[in-house]
Order: structure tokens, then C-alpha cells, then sequence
């Protein structure tokens, strides 16, 4: 990798934003592809595909051997509420590689006991992701699961402002035309509120706390890796 190529890499990685560089293998020759340059690349269909895949690998475009190579921030899961369907969720998207995080005021609930080796920040959402926690961004979920307004709501306003990939919330139509109303009032754009997976997760006919996390976990994936424009001016995921 040429020196400027690396440079160009490392700062997109640490502002956590992802990048493709571009190898071609017949000279040599690479560019460093940004996300948010994606939209207006020659390559937009493949880079985008790639980017959605998280993998590298070969592709052949017009007549020529490329080597594309994907850098994308680690996806980071947050969720709001310590409750039964939390404790299901966390060894699942572990097994997947994502970084999980709870957060819950009530530490009756956050508890090591009941969430053994995952960080738990029983604080008020606002004022987790204001500080203990890293900042939201677009390669992180978010999904709130108390019932709890006071301490949904606020997790869903700092997830939709930081344009996080996925953003669901548990509850029926009902509670979720209410939290909708309340949303509104709160200065988010119908747009914004409309990214709202709710009811969250995929209907898979759940019941249980693990069946649910399992519809919810099925839904982020689904959200990551499926493959979508990206905006020349913002970089927006979806």
C-alpha cells in the first residue's frame, strides 16, 4: 500500500467512517475510495455491494482485475433497557462480533449478575451517550426496549440525530403512535421518525424474550448487509 494511500486510510479509520481502496492488479496503480464518494464512483454498484458484505475480495470491471479492499468500522450495539429480551440479545450479537452496551438508570436491573462481561452504564440514556459511552454514529444500532418513555424516548433522539444504521423500538402500533407524537414534539422531522423499525425486530411470530432478540438481531443484520445508495452530500447510510 502507497504511503499517501495509508495515510488517507488511517484517518478514515479513525474517524470511523469506511473506505475501499481500489487496487488494480494489471498496474499497480490504487485509489482510496470513501463512502461518502461512493454514490458518484464508476464502481458505485460494486463498492456499495462490498461495503454492504464488510468483505474483500477480487471483482472484475470493465476488462480489468481489482482488488478491493474494505475498511469499515466495527458496528456497535446499544441497548436501552436491561430487561429479559437485553439478556438474550447480548451472547447472541456476541457471537456475531458486535460490541453490545446496555444502559439503564434502574440498577436494580443493570446488574454484572444479570449481564455477566457486557458494559452497563446505569445512567439516563442522555447522559450515557453524553459522556461513559462513545458517540453514536452510523455503524451503530440502537434499540430501545423498556416501555419506559423516560427512558426510551431519549435514546431514540440521540440515535436518529447520529443517523445510527438501525434504530428499533419495542412496543404495538398503538404505543408506537403515541412515542410517534411525542417524537414530533420533540423537533425530529416525520422522516427521521419514520426510520423507526417498531414494532422492532422481523415478524417471525416471537413470543419469548430469546425469540424476539432473535427477530431483532435478524433485523439489524438484515438493515447492515443490505446494500442501499449512499448520499454523495451526507454519506447516509439509509
Amino acid at each position: 500500500m502507497k504511503l499517501d494511500s495509508l495515510h488517507a486510510l488511517n484517518a478514515e479509520r479513525a474517524a470511523r467512517r469506511a473506505a475501499v481502496l481500489v487496487t488494480d492488479l494489471d498496474d499497480g496503480s490504487q485509489r482510496l475510495v470513501r463512502e461518502i464518494e461512493i454514490s458518484t464512483d464508476p464502481l458505485a454498484d460494486i463498492l456499495s455491494r462490498r461495503l454492504a458484505s464488510g468483505k474483500s475480495g477480487l471483482v472484475e470491471a470493465e476488462g480489468r482485475q481489482l482488488f478491493l479492499n474494505v475498511q469499515a468500522p466495527a458496528v456497535r450495539l446499544v441497548l436501552i433497557g436491561a430487561v429479559h429480551i437485553s439478556q438474550a440479545l447480548c451472547p447472541m450479537a456476541a457471537a456475531l462480533d458486535l460490541s453490545v452496551s446496555v444502559i439503564d438508570p434502574r440498577t436494580a436491573f443493570a446488574t454484572p449478575e444479570r449481564f455477566p462481561e457486557v458494559p452497563l452504564v446505569p445512567l439516563w440514556p442522555d447522559e450515557a451517550l453524553a459522556g461513559p459511552l462513545p458517540p453514536l454514529d452510523r455503524y451503530c444500532a440502537v434499540a430501545a426496549l423498556t416501555h419506559d418513555p423516560k427512558i426510551d424516548d431519549p435514546g431514540l433522539i440521540a440515535a436518529l440525530k447520529a443517523e445510527c444504521f438501525y434504530v428499533g423500538a419495542l412496543g404495538s402500533r398503538k404505543t408506537h403512535a403515541a412515542r410517534v407524537g411525542r417524537l414530533s414534539q420533540a423537533g425530529l422531522s416525520p422522516e427521521q421518525i419514520g426510520r423507526i423499525a417498531a414494532p422492532i425486530g422481523l415478524d417471525i411470530g416471537a413470543v419469548s424474550p430469546a425469540e424476539i432478540a432473535v427477530s431483532i438481531l435478524a433485523q439489524i443484520v438484515s438493515t447492515l448487509r443490505v446494500a442501499r445508495p449512499h448520499a454523495a452530500k451526507s454519506g447516509v447510510l439509509a
